[in-house]
């Protein structure tokens, strides 16, 4: 069923009590697992409604309510703010809808973020707090959750895969290949991880001349796994030297040694992320999304020629 903003705004009407919409915007993406909408009241109040798009996405909403919940108990103190879904509806489909407040905020472009102790040092840090969670709220949750060994092995299966698609250029096989079995790289102590962090789920907000991340959206794909997985979106997203300032600060708040390994995993990871794109398109039998993937697959192969990850 594909719901339209109005229909999003009915719902959220009927799960707050008193919520008397007056507009509504659609913030759907095309290829979400979820539709949403952001509804503005009577009082100039905005409020998101989010519904799954399917059963898959029903299980991870409701995942992701659970750990919300955990992450507001005694004893957790994040320096950024988190949905706090107030009001669920049933749907008549099945699985049920979250209402919660919108949160302030612009997305974090990777792309523009600058070196130094400002914004992409805040990002550092929000991503340490994350990681510093007790691995037992998760394993406490069900949540999956990996060793070293078990995780590299999984991206194995993931690169095997790939390659059987005939649609990932041999270069590139190559060069993750080698990444994988390169044992020494995949020494790390698994954390509690986002899992799904992209620009739309880390919000910055602006207070005078100082920009810091105000909020993480989007918890639904959390597991105990890489934290390297983290920071894939900006090890091939952002400049090099903000890259450097963003594991700076990281590595300072964290408890645990410097993990010499992570920025490695990270690239990899994002560029494994392709991998994974063109996979989803080829088992959704959505030629769009295939069409898409072998494009930045080709065009991945191209910048990074026969060099080693």
């Amino acid at each position: 069923m594909v719901r339209s903003a109005l229909n999003l705004a009915a719902l959220a009407d009927a799960a707050v009590p008193g919520l008397l919409p007056v507009s509504v915007r659609d913030t759907t993406q095309p290829t979400t697992e979820f539709e949403s909408a952001v509804v503005t009241d009577a009082r100039g109040k905005e409020w998101v409604v989010r519904a799954p798009a399917s059963d898959q996405a029903g299980l991870l909403l409701e995942a992701e309510l659970s750990l919300l919940r955990a992450l507001r108990g005694e004893g957790v103190t994040l320096p950024f703010s988190l949905p706090n879904p107030r009001h669920t509806i049933d749907l008549p489909s099945g699985g049920r809808a979250l209402v919660f407040p919108l949160l302030p905020g612009e997305p974090l472009d990777p792309g523009v973020l600058e070196a130094g102790p400002g914004l992409a040092a805040s990002l550092g840090r929000a991503l340490a707090a994350v990681h510093e969670l007790p691995t037992q709220i998760g394993t406490d949750l069900g949540m999956p959750s990996y060793t070293a060994e078990e995780y590299r092995n999984r991206r194995l299966l993931e690169l095997d895969q790939a390659a059987a698609s005939g649609k990932v250029p041999t270069v590139l096989l190559t060069r993750w290949e080698k990444a994988l079995e390169d044992v020494s790289r995949w020494r790390f102590m698994p954390c509690l991880v986002h899992g799904d962090l992209v620009a739309d789920h880390v919000l910055v907000t602006q207070d005078g001349d100082e920009e810091a991340v105000s909020a993480i959206l989007d918890w639904g794909e959390s597991k105990v796994a890489d934290p390297a997985d983290d920071l894939a979106w900006l090890a091939v997203g952002a400049e090099e030297d903000a890259f450097d300032s963003v594991l700076e600060a990281y590595s300072l708040a964290r408890k645990i040694d410097p993990d010499r390994q992570l920025a490695f995993r990270a690239r990899l990871s994002g560029e494994l992320a392709l991998a994974r794109w063109l996979m989803h398109g080829v088992h959704t039998e959505d030629r769009a999304i295939i069409a898409d993937a072998v494009q930045m697959l080709r065009d991945l192969a191209k910048d990074v020629g026969t060099d080693p990850l």
